[in-house]
C-alpha cells in the first residue's frame, strides 16, 4: 500500500465547481454552457487565489505579530512560470479540479495550458528565485518575495529567415493577469534626480526632480504540504500626474502623457539594452526603484501605523538577500532611510544595515560583476552616491588600520574618483551586508581564492556556501507525472516531494529488472510526448527512435553551445566523407535552448550557425534518421518543462570555473538524464553524489585551464592536432552553411582561430573522445537505464528545501514559523 500524504483540501469537486460556474457568471459575465477555456482558466485562477487569501492574510497577521525573523528575497528575476497547476498541486486541489472543469465540459490539461506564461525572468536566476520563494513557503518560513512586475518581461524570441534571432515583445499581460492582485493603497513614492543640500541642523538633505509611484502586484505562493501561504510582491510604476490637461487642449496628444510614459518605461522590459547612456540610465532606475520601495515597504509592515518606529529593531524583524547585484543599491537605500527619514547617525544605521543585507553571488566574471558610472548615480541618487563615498571612504580607513597595502587597498575600493569614477555594486555588497555566498561548492570557493580574494582575505567569516536547487513539486510532479507515479510507487509513499533524500529508496530498484524495464518506458513515453508537443508547436518531425540529446542553457560564450555544434558538424562531416560507417552510427536528435541579449553579438551569431546547421543537416538525405538538429525558439518554463523529462543526455559543457552552479543540470538528473560536463560548477556535486560512474566527464579542470592561460593559449595548436575540428571549421568559414557566403561567420571562425577565451578548441578532442564512452553505455539500454536511475536516487540533495535549510541555519539565522 502507497502512503499518500501530499496536502489535499477539504473542498469538494463539486463545491470547487460551483464557485466556478458563480465566477463565471458574476464575473466573467457568461453562463458555463457559453464559456470558453479562456473562460474556465480565469474563473478557476480568481477562485484558487480567493480560496488561498485567507492563508495568506493569516501567514502576514502571524509574521508580523510573531518573533521569528522573516525573509526578504530581492531579485530582479522571479522566473515563476504558469501558476494554476502548481497553485492546485500546493492547495491540494488538482483532483477537485479536474473533477470540476470535467462537470463543466472542459479537460484540466486545456483549461492549465491556456495560462500565459509570465515573462518575468531570463534564465537560471530567475528560476531560482521562484524556486526559493516556494520553499520558503513550503517550510512554512516567514517571507515576501521583492521584485519588479515588468509589462513586457524578457523578450520573445523568434527567428527569421536566416535564422538570426529575432526579438519581439511578450505581451504576457494582454489577455489579464488574475494571478496579481494590484494594491494601489499600500504604494510607495520612489524618487529620482535632484540635488543634495544642508538642512537647518546641519544635516544633507535630498531634493529630488521627480518622483514615480511604486503600485504593489501581490502574487500568493502557497506551500506545499504547510498550510503556509507567503506574498511574492512585485512592483510596477505608475506616474502621479499621468495626464497634462493644459499640454493635450494645445493639441499636444503626446507631450500630455510623457510623465505616464516615463515612469511606465521603468517597469516595462526586464533588463533593457544597456549599450546607450540611456539603457545604463533605466537599469539603475529599474534596481532603485524596486529595492526603495521594498525597504520601505518592509518598514511599513513591521511596524504598521507608528510615526517614530524604533528601527534598532529592523534585523531582528527582517533580512534581506540580494540576488545577485541588481538590488545592491539598496544598502544606501537602508542608510538614506534610517539617517535622512528616521534621524540616526551614521554608526547606527550601519550597524542596522550590515546585519540587515547578504549577498549571493552568481558569477566568476568580473565582467558580469555590476559596476556603475559615479557620475550616473550621482546623476540619478545624488544622496546616495555621498552615502557610497563615505561607505568607501570608512572602508578604506578600516583597510589602512589593518595594515593593508596601498595596492590592495586600491583595488578594494568601492568607489573610485576622477572623471571616470565607478561604484564596484560586488565589493559594496560584500562590505555592506553579514555574509557572502557562492552557489556551488566550486564557485564558492573560487570566489573566495580568485574572484573576491581580497576580500575574503579581511573577512574569511563572511563568505560561505549555499549550493543550488530545484523545486521537485514542479520539475518532477508536475512536469513528469509518470515518472513521479513511479517513484511514488517504488518507494511506497509520496514524501519525497518534501523530503528529496527519500530518493536514496531507489537505489536497491536499479537493481531490479521490472523497475528498470518500467523506468524506461517512462522515458519513451515521454520521449513521444515531447515529439508530437514539438509537432504541434514548432512543426518538428523528430524521431523518437534516437538518442535525445539536449543543451538548453543561455547562449554564452562560456556555456560553449560552439562546442556542441561543432561536434554536429564533425559528425556530419564524417557521415558525409565516409570516414565512418553510417550503420554504425548511433542516432540522435540534438536540441539547443537559448536566447541571446540583445546586443551580444557574437552570442547571437552562434544562433544563426546553429540553426543553419540545423536546416542543412535535418534536409541532407545522407544523414537521415542518423543526425538532427532541433532549436525551438523562445525557450522558456514551459519548453522546459516537456523537453527536460524527454532528455537522455544532458549538456554541461561549459569551460571549468566559469559556470557558478546551474539548476538545469539538477534538472536533468532528478529526470532521469546522464550527464556529459566538465568539472564546473555543481556538476562536480552532482558528479560526486550520482558517482563518477554514472557521469560523463571530459575536458580540462579548472587548475589546467589557469596554466594553460598563464603559459599562453595559442587555438591553432589545437585545431591544426585534430583533423575533425579543422574540417568542421573548414566548413563553416566555406559558407557550407550560409548559402555559399564566406563572410557571414568571419567574426566567429575569427574568434575561435585567434582568440577562442573560453578554449573551446582545447577541450574539443576530448568532447569528441566521450562521445565513444556514451554511445557504447547507450547500446546496452539496461546499463543506461540503470544509471538514469541512481541519477536520480543520488540527486535528493539538490532540492530548494535544502538550499533554503542551509539558508537558514549558515546566513538568516532564522526558522519556520510554527
Amino acid at each position: 500500500m502507497v502512503d499518500i500524504t501530499a496536502p489535499q483540501a477539504s473542498l469538494s469537486a463539486d463545491d470547487l465547481r460551483k464557485r466556478i460556474t458563480t465566477n463565471l457568471q458574476e464575473k466573467q459575465g457568461v453562463e458555463p454552457e457559453e464559456a470558453t477555456v479562456a473562460d474556465v482558466y480565469a474563473a478557476t485562477a480568481e477562485v484558487v487565489r480567493d480560496y488561498l487569501s485567507v492563508s495568506s492574510l493569516d501567514a502576514k497577521k502571524r509574521m508580523v505579530k510573531g518573533h521569528v525573523k522573516a525573509v526578504g528575497y530581492l531579485s530582479a528575476e522571479f522566473l515563476i512560470g504558469r501558476q494554476l497547476s502548481n497553485a492546485l498541486l500546493n492547495a491540494g486541489l488538482t483532483q477537485q479540479f479536474e473533477g470540476a472543469v470535467a462537470e463543466l465540459g472542459f479537460k484540466a490539461k486545456d483549461v492549465i495550458a491556456t495560462e500565459p506564461e509570465p515573462g518575468l525572468g531570463n534564465g537560471g536566476l530567475g528560476r531560482l528565485a521562484a524556486c526559493y520563494v516556494d520553499s520558503l513557503a513550503s517550510l512554512g518560513v516567514p517571507a515576501f518575495g521583492y521584485g519588479i512586475q515588468y509589462r513586457y518581461g524578457i523578450f520573445r524570441q523568434e527567428f527569421d529567415d536566416e535564422g538570426k534571432q529575432v526579438e519581439k515583445p511578450d505581451y504576457w499581460l494582454s489577455e489579464g493577469n488574475p494571478w496579481g492582485h494590484e494594491d494601489v493603497v499600500r504604494s510607495q513614492r520612489v524618487s529620482f534626480g535632484g540635488s543634495v543640500v544642508d538642512g537647518d541642523d546641519g544635516a544633507r538633505v535630498w531634493k529630488p526632480a521627480w518622483s514615480v509611484r511604486a503600485v504593489p502586484v501581490d502574487y500568493l505562493v502557497p506551500g506545499y504540504d504547510s498550510g503556509r501561504v507567503n506574498t511574492l510582491r512585485l512592483w510596477t510604476a505608475k506616474s502621479y500626474d499621468e495626464f497634462d490637461l493644459a499640454t493635450f487642449n494645445r493639441s499636444d496628444y503626446m507631450g500630455a502623457v510623457i510623465p505616464q510614459v516615463n515612469a511606465e518605461n521603468i517597469t516595462k522590459v526586464l533588463y533593457p539594452e544597456d549599450s546607450t547612456p540611456q539603457g545604463k540610465r533605466l537599469r539603475l532606475e529599474q534596481q532603485y526603484f524596486f529595492v526603495s520601495a521594498s525597504i520601505h515597504d518592509a518598514i511599513r509592515t513591521f511596524y504598521p501605523g507608528e510615526k517614530n518606529p524604533d528601527l534598532t529593531t529592523f534585523p531582528d524583524k527582517i533580512c534581506f538577500q540580494l540576488n545577485d547585484t541588481h538590488p545592491v543599491i539598496g544598502i544606501p537605500e537602508l542608510m538614506r532611510v534610517l539617517m535622512d527619514e528616521h534621524g540616526m547617525d551614521w554608526d547606527a544605521a550601519w550597524n542596522i544595515t550590515r546585519k540587515t543585507f547578504n549577498y549571493t553571488c552568481h558569477t566568476l566574471l568580473p565582467e558580469a560583476l555590476e559596476v556603475w558610472p559615479a557620475k550616473l548615480i550621482g546623476e540619478l541618487l545624488p544622496r546616495h552616491l555621498e552615502i557610497i563615498r563615505s561607505i568607501n571612504a570608512q572602508f578604506v580607513q578600516e583597510l589602512e588600520s589593518k595594515g593593508i597595502d596601498d595596492d590592495v587597498i586600491d583595488r578594494m575600493r568601492i568607489a573610485t574618483d576622477g572623471p571616470d569614477g565607478q561604484v564596484r555594486m560586488a565589493y559594496l555588497a560584500t562590505v555592506g551586508g553579514s555574509y557572502v555566498n557562492g552557489v556551488a561548492a566550486l564557485h564558492s570557493q573560487l570566489l573566495k581564492d580568485v574572484t573576491l580574494k581580497d576580500f575574503s582575505s579581511v573577512y574569511p567569516n563572511k563568505f560561505t556556501n549555499v549550493t543550488n536547487g530545484v523545486t521537485p513539486r514542479r520539475f518532477i510532479k508536475l512536469a513528469n507525472p509518470r515518472l513521479s507515479d513511479l517513484i511514488t510507487e517504488g518507494l511506497g509513499t509520496d514524501k519525497w516531494l518534501h523530503d528529496l533524500d527519500e530518493l536514496e529508496g531507489l537505489v536497491p530498484l536499479a537493481d531490479d529488472s521490472s523497475f528498470v524495464e518500467r523506468f524506461r518506458k517512462v522515458k519513451e513515453a515521454n520521449k513521444q510526448d515531447f515529439a508530437k508537443y514539438a509537432s504541434d508547436k514548432f512543426d518538428f518531425s523528430i524521431n523518437t527512435n534516437t538518442m535525445f540529446d539536449s543543451m538548453i542553457k543561455r547562449l554564452h560564450e562560456y556555456k560553449r553551445q560552439s562546442l556542441k555544434i561543432l561536434a554536429v558538424i564533425a559528425e556530419y562531416a564524417a557521415i558525409k566523407d565516409g570516414s565512418v560507417n553510417v550503420d554504425e552510427i548511433l542516432p540522435r536528435s540534438v536540441f539547443f535552448g537559448a536566447k541571446a541579449a540583445p546586443g551580444y553579438a557574437m552570442a547571437k551569431l552562434t544562433i544563426q550557425l546553429i540553426n543553419n546547421v540545423a536546416r542543412v543537416v535535418n534536409n541532407d538525405p545522407a544523414v537521415k534518421g542518423k543526425l538532427a538538429v532541433y532549436f525551438p525558439w523562445n525557450y522558456n518554463i514551459d519548453l522546459a518543462e516537456h523537453l527536460i523529462p524527454a532528455t537522455e543526455l544532458d549538456e554541461q559543457i561549459s569551460q571549468a570555473g566559469k559556470e557558478a552552479s546551474g539548476t538545469g543540470n539538477m534538472k536533468f538528473a532528478l529526470n532521469g538524464s546522464l550527464t556529459v560536463g566538465t568539472l564546473d560548477g555543481a556538476n562536480v556535486e552532482i558528479r560526486e553524489r550520482v558517482g563518477a560512474e554514472n557521469f560523463f566527464l571530459f575536458g580540462m579542470q579548472v587548475e589546467d585551464v589557469e596554466k594553460l592561460y598563464a603559459d599562453g593559449y595559442d587555438p591553432m595548436e589545437y585545431v591544426h592536432a585534430d583533423p575533425r575540428l579543422h574540417h568542421a571549421i573548414d566548413l563553416v568559414a566555406s559558407g557550407a552553411f550560409s548559402h555559399g557566403d564566406r563572410d557571414t561567420y568571419a567574426a566567429l571562425t575569427s574568434d575561435w582561430l585567434t582568440h577562442d577565451y573560453f578554449m573551446t578548441m582545447a577541450d574539443f578532442t576530448a568532447y569528441m573522445d566521450i562521445q565513444k564512452e556514451i554511445e557504447a553505455t547507450y547500446r546496452n539500454p539496461d546499463e543506461w537505464t540503470r544509471k538514469a536511475i541512481l541519477n536520480v536516487a543520488h540527486s535528493g540533495f539538490f532540492s530548494s528545501d535544502r538550499s533554503i535549510e542551509d539558508y537558514l541555519t549558515r546566513i538568516w539565522h532564522t526558522e519556520p514559523q510554527r
